[in-house]
């Protein structure tokens, strides 16, 4: 007869046999199901051991032996969902859909918390092809996968800032769970803070399309949209998780924001107004009140939206940046001496710092204590240009490859091609180089409309980039040699429909100011060769150190570093040059500095090289109440003046990087080379 320590003795060395049988399943899966069939034989009806000698014989291939093991399992220990989920999938690999389908249902019956069992549903129902089912299947996923022990490692290693190791723990999972949105959902955010949007945007469509009801997954894709400058196409989709929720404040933010985009200032302010009503203790909410106050010119408003921002949050540093980047007033010493003690504490957010950084940058500049405020704007670009690097030699590519295909005789044998349409002026150049002012005098003309700076020149160089790492075409700007009449044409026509929702007047012409777009002028010059293209140029001392002290946020990322800046300019003039010498003519050049010394005859001329007759508003710009959205907003509502010209003189000490980097331009910049 046995005693008690002979059982327990015995129960011991079943399970040290089974803990055995486990690990075999890792690295041997043949010996795993020979030593399962030994206790089976000596315990029949064992269910770990049958479990185990299931999942063996789905490891080794055999799915039919799998599916004999596991069933018994299921049948004797209903309630177990592991078994159940294991005869799924055994079931799945000897092609019995429907079968494995009902099992693993069984299986999230049995624990409806079985994340990993809700993931092979959705899977299962995916290639069954029940869309519907599949994206409730997905929504009880995202639910519980939180249970699940490798995405919470994700989500910890995300927390901890340790994106690499992240990265490849999740890119290890999704090779064997390749429509696990979830972790689909996590890599598009590691991709979206390394600044690879498109990527990030395929992601996120990818689980979009697999979990339509997958609102996170939606929502950052809206996101991704807006950052890409697709905001007409974000609203549908913004739309469409307010018919979900009308009430999600996080949702109605992101549709002000593109609204903004949109040119729709007024519906934008009036959802901010009624979020803040709703509760306001938001900064967030405040700044972007105020962002959206200062483009409609309602100053003291958009000052007051700052403030309040500050007052809550004194921490926050966009609203302190935004405040003193007003160019119209000093930071308030309250607000500065605010800055200097946050920038003193160790546990200030890396993007609050930046922005403090800058603000505290300006206010110190516009006290004159010039040494002061360079310390803080260099340390601002410091952190900036650390946490998102330029890569300078995409630049100096793409300009040797432009000049080498788009010669002379390139374009004389495809005059003529491309849309007819001459609505676009295009204003480009480097950004601080007073490309908002000539648009501000452009659109105080009776048939001139200005929109912003549109992203869709750019859109269609990467499209055609895309293609070719698609089709195995030339790469752009090279496979501009492969296309033919319809195709420019075509490309021209597709530009101007993405621009119409940002023509709000029905005037004749509008103008685009999207200052890059002078990389992308012999594209231009293909699909639209009727439009007028307008190359600002400034001093590049003033222009290079105005640059500097310019916090762009998420673009223009060679600003921030005086050394890049300053071969950056070279290598824009050294392209205008180009354009100058291949297409005659074609590009009309407004020096700021000309400008500001002779407004009304610099204006004339621009208006006579875009074949409109002189309109006296023009002279008057600073009166036209339209909306502005870049940094020049107030300025552009004030009279020219020349306090800015050579203000760059009082930091001249530490531009040195800039100034050896620039060589002679400092004295031909205005010459046509």
């Amino acid at each position: 007869m046995r005693n008690q320590s002979q059982d327990t003795h015995g129960a011991a060395a079943l399970q040290a046999r089974l803990a055995n049988v486990e690990q075999l399943l890792q690295t041997d899966p043949a010996a795993a199901d020979a030593a399962a069939a030994d206790i089976l034989q000596e315990f029949p009806g064992n269910p770990m051991a049958g479990l185990f000698q299931g999942i063996a014989r789905r490891l080794t291939g055999d799915a039919a032996g799998a599916v004999r093991a596991l069933r018994p399992v299921c049948q004797n220990v209903p309630e177990a969902p592991l078994p159940h989920l294991q005869l799924g999938i055994a079931l799945r690999e000897s092609q019995d859909m429907a079968g494995a389908i009902q099992a693993v249902r069984r299986a999230v019956e049995a624990k409806v918390d079985f994340s990993d069992a809700w993931y092979v549903l959705a899977d299962l129902l995916i290639e069954s092809g029940d869309r519907q089912g599949a994206d409730q299947a997905f929504a009880e996923y995202v639910q519980h996968s939180a249970q699940d022990p490798l995405l919470r490692q994700a989500r910890d290693l995300l927390r901890e800032d340790c994106i690499e190791d992240a990265e490849r723990l999740l890119r290890s999972h999704v090779e064997s769970h390749p429509v696990d949105v979830v972790a689909l959902c996590m890599l598009a955010d590691i991709a979206e803070r390394y600044g690879n949007l498109p990527e990030a945007y395929v992601l996120l469509s990818d689980c979009v399309e697999l979990a339509p009801s997958f609102t996170l997954a939606r929502h950052n894709r809206a996101v991704v949209m807006l950052h890409q400058n697709m905001a007409e196409e974000a609203l549908p989709e913004i739309d469409q998780l307010l018919a979900v929720d009308p009430s999600n404040p996080a949702v109605r933010k992101l549709r002000a924001a593109v609204l903004v985009r949109l040119l729709e200032h007024e519906e934008s302010i009036g959802t901010c107004e009624a979020l803040l009503d709703e509760d306001p203790n938001q900064p967030e909410v405040w700044t972007s009140l105020g962002h959206m106050l200062k483009s409609v010119g309602r100053r003291d408003e958009c000052i007051a939206a700052y403030s309040k921002a500050i007052e809550l949050r004194p921490s926050f540093g966009e609203p302190y940046w935004s405040m003193a980047n007003l160019k119209i007033r000093k930071l308030p010493d309250a607000e500065l001496a605010s800055l200097e003690r946050h920038l003193q504490m160790s546990e200030l957010q890396p993007s609050d710092r930046i922005n403090m950084h800058f603000a505290a940058g300006k206010a110190l500049e516009d006290r004159q204590q010039f040494e002061e405020s360079f310390q803080h704007y260099a340390e601002g670009n410091r952190l900036r240009l650390e946490r998102k690097p330029y890569n300078y030699g995409e630049l100096v590519d793409h300009i040797r490859r432009s000049k080498q295909l788009l010669s002379k005789e390139f374009f004389a044998e495809r005059q003529g091609l491309g849309a007819n349409a001459a609505d676009p002026i295009f204003v480009l150049g480097l950004p601080r180089a007073g490309s908002t002012l000539v648009e501000q005098i452009l659109a105080s003309h009776s048939a001139v409309e200005g929109t912003m700076e549109l992203p869709y020149i750019g859109a269609i160089a990467k499209s055609l980039d895309q293609w070719q790492r698609d089709s195995g075409t030339e790469r752009y700007p090279e496979v501009l040699a492969t296309l033919d009449q319809d195709t420019l044409c075509q490309l021209g026509e597709a530009y101007l429909d993405k621009t119409r929702p940002h023509r709000k007047l029905g005037r004749a012409s509008f103008v685009d100011k999207m200052p890059n777009n002078y990389a992308h002028i012999g594209l231009i010059h293909l699909i639209l060769p009727n439009a007028r293209i307008i190359d600002v140029r400034r001093h590049p001392m003033a222009c290079g150190f105005s640059l500097f002290k310019e916090h762009f946020a998420g673009a223009q990322n060679f600003s921030y570093s005086l050394e890049t800046i300053g071969k950056y300019y070279r290598s824009y003039v050294a392209l205008m040059a180009h354009w100058d010498d291949v297409l005659p003519g074609r590009v009309h050049r407004v020096t700021y500095e000309s400008l500001v010394a002779d407004t009304e005859h610099g204006i004339r001329r621009l208006l006579e090289y875009c074949g409109l007759p002189f309109e006296d508003t023009c002279v008057r710009f600073y009166e036209n109440k339209r909306a502005v959205n870049t940094a020049s907003a107030e300025q552009v509502r004030e009279p020219i003046n020349r306090k800015g010209i050579d203000h760059w003189r009082h930091f001249e000490p530490w531009l040195e990087p800039l100034k050896a980097e620039l060589g002679p331009l400092p004295e031909t910049y205005s010459k046509v080379e």
